[in-house]
């Protein structure tokens, strides 16, 4: 989940070349898949025991946490230079700050398998958004197809022709809102911190960072001091964080660097089913027709918003 990135999965300052690591990238994807997708479960469990925004805190902490350590590790420095600090801190509020307030606040009301498949809209938002801002991506009759396919499947999933029925407009609203704020997060990143040459984990480090400030800022004005601290929501805010959130980012970088960022994107479409799945099997959510056939409509058409338009 694209935590940071969806995934919005890389960086536009691109990644610098680093050797195979011994686990073989296919297991890493496998498993980095998992973890975005149980994200969702992860968060409704958490929501349990917390306020939205301490849940937001926790992962943000506990996720920060994790990329310090590796940084440390790899004895890399953060970004440096105010200017650069500055568009992070946007960056960081666009794709992690908002995005995963959004999610924590929407799945108070609604389904994690719900939420799972609105954050699928991500690549629909993206292309839609792309369009308009990225005079460099132009629109095929392939990609035009995937976006209306995609939010075909949209509304699929909401079951428009029920007019909504059973579905808390609230709380789906929200979800969509966190998947649209990737993609304009991406944009945001691709136009400001082009070229500033320093690494996509350090990069990431940082942002990571400030979007903890932020959190740990907001957070006290919003909400009180639990009075306890009931422990499986706990550990599912720490898992979220240091699992769902900085061991996943360390993972992607290191698949974006051994086979490309059109592979690793891919992730994106196993994340819904993934996260449907957990929700019905674990949590015991209900799940209608529309729901998975909406879900199958909505990333075929993502994948068709993707592809390359043929030489």
């Amino acid at each position: 989940m694209t935590t940071v990135a969806t995934p919005r999965t890389t960086s536009p300052t691109g990644t610098p070349a680093r050797p195979r690591t011994a686990l073989d990238w296919r297991i890493r994807f496998g498993v980095l898949s998992l973890i975005w997708g149980f994200s969702f479960l992860l968060i409704k469990v958490g929501t349990d025991g917390y306020a939205p925004f301490q849940v937001t805190f926790g992962r943000l902490l506990f996720g920060t946490a994790v990329l310090v350590a590796a940084m440390a590790v790899k004895r890399e420095r953060l970004p440096r230079g105010a200017r650069t600090w500055g568009h992070l801190a946007v960056a960081a509020l666009l794709l992690n700050a908002l995005p995963f307030s959004l999610f924590a606040y929407s799945e108070l009301t609604i389904p994690s398998t719900l939420a799972g498949i609105c954050n699928a809209t991500s690549p629909l938002w993206g292309m839609a958004l792309s369009l308009v801002a990225l005079s460099e991506d132009r629109p095929t009759r392939r990609r035009v197809a995937g976006l209306g396919i995609g939010f075909l499947g949209v509304l699929t999933v909401l079951g428009v022709w029920q007019g909504f029925h059973g579905l808390d407009a609230t709380g789906t609203a929200m979800a969509l809102l966190a998947s649209l704020s990737y993609p304009v997060g991406w944009i945001y990143v691709r136009r400001t911190l082009a070229g500033t040459g320093a690494s996509h984990l350090s990069m990431t480090g940082a942002q990571l960072l400030l979007a903890t400030v932020q959190l740990a800022v907001v957070t006290p004005l919003f909400t009180t001091l639990p009075s306890r601290f009931p422990v499986v929501p706990l550990l599912a805010i720490v898992a979220l964080g240091a699992l769902g959130t900085g061991l996943a980012i360390f993972l992607q970088y290191g698949i974006v660097a051994e086979v490309g960022p059109t592979t690793a994107q891919m992730v994106t479409y196993f994340i819904p089913v993934i996260a449907t799945a957990a929700g019905v099997a674990i949590l015991g959510e209900s799940l209608a027709w529309s729901t998975p056939v909406g879900a199958v409509i909505v990333l075929a058409g993502a994948a068709l918003t993707q592809a390359k338009p043929r030489r």
